[in-house]
């Protein structure tokens, strides 16, 4: 699958823990686009909104529904969730490891601590969207 170019982010990546629970550091969510960004994940064909089973109390996971098949169930960090969504608006998802590689170097992303341990290489924090413009390239 091919996707369009990230482009750079523009604000400096945030601290986060760097290690489990992952997740960032002094980083507050703009309102309006933290309440898109769950509208619109949760509005994509075939996801559900569940709650995580495997963030923070308060994550929302991304499920794929039922009458979906999964084919790479390798790529799932539980069951079928494919991602979560942090109450502050970051993200934990599994991208495909190139896709990763690239989000990382386009500053939007960062290696979750245990992906290799968890057999899921691809996954990655996503920063917190701030802007409209943001949220269309985090999504």
């Amino acid at each position: 699958m091919t996707f369009p170019t990230l482009p750079e982010r523009q604000a400096p990546r945030p601290e986060t823990t760097g290690s489990v629970p992952h997740q960032q550091i002094g980083v507050d969510p703009v309102p309006e686009v933290n309440e898109a960004l769950f509208r619109i994940a949760f509005t994509l064909p075939g996801v559900e909104n569940r709650p995580s089973t495997f963030s923070l109390p308060g994550a929302r996971g991304l499920w794929i529904n039922e009458t979906i098949p999964i084919a790479r169930q390798d790529q799932n960090v539980s069951g079928r969730e494919f991602a979560h969504i942090h109450p502050d608006g970051s993200l934990h998802a599994s991208l495909p490891i190139d896709r990763s590689g690239e989000a990382f170097d386009a500053g939007w992303a960062e290696p979750q601590p245990i992906a290799d341990q968890l057999g899921v290489p691809g996954l990655v924090m996503i920063h917190t969207p701030q802007t409209a413009e943001e949220l269309e390239s985090v999504l």
